[in-house]
């Protein structure tokens, strides 16, 4: 088993007033060798907008792109068609494929919104773009690791990789442990909030921990938690 410890203090920085940013790799003016990515994934940004502002219309082209809002809400409106809300508890993601213009805006004018935008390289290139999103609300994952992207789960969201994005919303002490579903997987752990150890390593909110070359790993909360798994391929074979 391999592992890597990212401490939410060490993470990229970006203030552009309207928009507070930390990111988990590489991105933007924030460049480090050794955090451009975790096999497929390629970008974990925790994101503050203030109220009233937003992504102007952008491109995008071959990444999956998943958005999970933790407050507030994010008007969404895409070159496909695609539009509406996304709401906290909401999961959207995004195939950009061939290509595809967006914007993502602060749904209110009063309040921030606070959200994970996370990218992950695809399988098939230049597919089709798509757009999707889902509700799951916490009580749906309380004391369990749900399942809310996967390219095989009818209960999921579908993404073009060989990759799971799992939520677990649980109580002090609970132990569990989550079994990697692909053999070269590894699984990127970000604790959201609360306090939990994962692998005998100890997560505070925003801490992250990147574990491969195992068949499954241990989830142990400490306190209340609320934690996001990553599992994606090792190796691209693109």
């Amino acid at each position: 088993m391999k592992k890597l410890f990212h401490p939410a203090m060490g993470r990229g920085q970006a203030d552009f007033g309207w928009l507070k940013a930390r990111h988990s790799f590489s991105f933007g003016q924030f460049y480090n060798p050794e955090k451009v990515h975790f096999g497929a994934l390629r970008v974990l940004n925790d994101d503050f907008v203030a109220g009233g502002t937003g992504f102007n219309t952008h491109p995008h082209d071959n990444m999956e792109i998943v958005t999970i809002p933790l407050e507030g809400a994010l008007a969404h409106k895409d070159s496909t068609g695609g539009e509406g809300i996304i709401h906290q508890h909401d999961v959207q993601i995004m195939s950009a494929g061939t290509g595809i213009y967006h914007s993502e805006k602060n749904a209110n004018h009063d309040v921030p919104v606070k959200l994970l935008q996370i990218w992950v390289m695809p399988k098939k290139y230049n597919i089709t773009p798509r757009y999707d999103q889902k509700t799951y609300l916490p009580d749906s994952y309380h004391n369990q690791l749900k399942t809310v992207v996967a390219p095989d789960d009818e209960n999921a969201l579908w993404i073009n990789q060989d990759a799971y994005f799992v939520l677990g919303n649980l109580d002090e002490n609970f132990d569990t442990q989550y079994t990697i579903r692909k053999e070269g997987n590894g699984v990127y752990a970000f604790l959201i909030e609360g306090k939990a150890e994962v692998n005998g390593q100890t997560l505070s909110p925003r801490d992250a921990i990147g574990i491969w070359e195992t068949d499954f790993i241990q989830v142990k909360t400490l306190e209340k938690s609320r934690i996001l798994l990553i599992e994606v391929p090792m190796t691209l074979e693109n």
